[in-house]
């Protein structure tokens, strides 16, 4: 079992022709996913070669919009490849085209272009769900991988792990490798995003295939507060948390737009003993989360 990605999905690729949507369109490829074209309106009506994961060559349509596309192939998965500058119409393509699924890897779109694109989707009946952006995206490993995690880094197995910090996501993934994942999803940094810590734990605490949640957030904001909260009143599966930022001063936004502190608010500790509270176990370091987590599953 997977949320909400597995190896029956069909994708698209926003952006398929340029530099970040060539590389890893073929990564995607090569680890089994159903990539069935590309978008670039500039380009409609043209190819692109590719290989899949048993190296045999594979055309690749692109098409002038993702509406056309999901008619053409049946695609429910959208990956966006597609700079700041743009990405706001892009992601606005994708929801009236009431694409189910759409990862957004884009770093350093603006964030009213974000807020705009986030009411957007919920004005239109939220029937797009958005991973991103600022993010990895998604991976059920040894099924699919719509985004830009290694997918050689493990395979499949009983931990669901959402995350705010892709290299943590990395990180997690390659720590408890022995074990493996349901999923890997990587929510993104920015102060405004689509899926949320919530909305992941809610999916893997329903799916009978994953035993044990992993939630990786960071400083800033109160994304892991609410998590907390959520956790204590719904979940009944083992959770295991870490907080990046320990050690980030007061006031400097740390790498993520949306990882920074202010009067006390935010702070790794804070939410640390949010998660405690809720009975989530929290390591201080990413090694000890993952050894907190082994733990954990050796004594389900």
């Amino acid at each position: 079992m997977s949320i909400f990605l597995n190896a029956d999905s069909k994708v698209i690729v926003q952006g398929i022709t340029g530099g970040e949507g060539t590389k890893h369109t073929a990564l995607m490829l090569k680890a089994g996913t159903q990539v069935v074209g590309g978008v670039n309106a500039r380009k409609a009506g043209t190819t692109v070669s590719h290989k899949d994961k048993n190296g045999n060559d594979v055309e690749l349509p692109v098409f002038g919009s993702v509406a056309e596309a999901m008619k053409e192939t049946g695609a429910d998965v959208s990956i966006a490849f597609v700079p700041p500058a743009f990405s706001k119409d892009a992601i606005i393509e994708a929801i009236d085209a009431e694409i189910p699924l759409l990862v957004v890897i884009t770093e350093g779109i603006p964030v009213q272009d974000t807020a705009y694109a986030w009411a957007y989707n919920v004005d239109k009946g939220e029937k797009t769900r958005i991973i991103g952006p600022n993010c990895p995206g998604i991976i059920t490993p040894g099924e699919a991988l719509v985004g830009i995690t290694p997918n050689n880094i493990t395979g499949k197995g009983p931990i669901g792990l959402v995350s705010k910090s892709g290299t943590l996501t990395y990180q997690m993934m390659f720590e408890l490798r022995d074990l493996g994942f349901s999923t890997a999803i990587g929510i993104g940094g920015d102060p405004v995003i689509g899926t949320t810590h919530i909305d992941a734990i809610e999916a893997f605490e329903k799916d009978p295939e994953t035993k044990l949640i992993v939630m990786i957030g960071e400083i800033g904001g109160d994304a892991e507060e609410k998590a907390a909260a959520y956790i204590k009143a719904n979940v009944s599966k083992p959770v295991v948390g870490y907080v990046a930022g320990f050690t980030a001063p007061e006031g400097k936004t740390m790498g993520h737009a949306g990882a920074i502190v202010s009067d006390g608010a935010g702070t790794a500790d804070g939410k640390k003993v949010a998660l405690e509270a809720a009975g989530v176990k929290v390591g201080k370091t990413p090694s000890e989360t993952a050894k907190l987590a082994r733990e954990i599953f050796e004594a389900l």
